[in-house]
């Protein structure tokens, strides 16, 4: 399956005001870095959202939420939103959020 162009689109337009944000080709698809740290990434229609530990286990309660798993070896604090939990921007811009939390406390790269 294809990355989803519109997708990707989306969260550009969203991020555009955002400081140290860059893009870069990963995971067989489009990664949003901040600072240098892995922020969210567009895979297939889905978003991967890095979220720390605790707040993953929170987030995997929600529908359309599972854990990140493309090799068969789940990553700790990162999951992956379906296409039904990113429909609206107002639900895309909440996981960009709620990742920006964790990775503005990283050392930037």
């Amino acid at each position: 399956m294809a990355v989803s162009k519109l997708l990707v689109e989306r969260i550009r337009h969203l991020l555009l005001t955002r400081r140290g944000i860059t893009e870069k080709k990963m995971f067989g698809g489009t990664c949003f870095l901040l600072n240098g740290n892995m922020l969210i990434a567009v895979w297939n229609d889905s978003l991967i959202a890095r979220l720390g530990v605790e707040q993953a286990e929170i987030a995997l309660t929600e529908p359309d939420v599972r854990e990140m798993d493309l090799t068969g070896r789940p990553m700790k604090g990162w999951i992956i939103v379906e296409p039904d939990g990113i429909d609206s921007d107002q639900q895309l811009t909440r996981w960009i959020d709620l990742s920006m939390t964790l990775v503005r406390t990283l050392p930037a790269k």
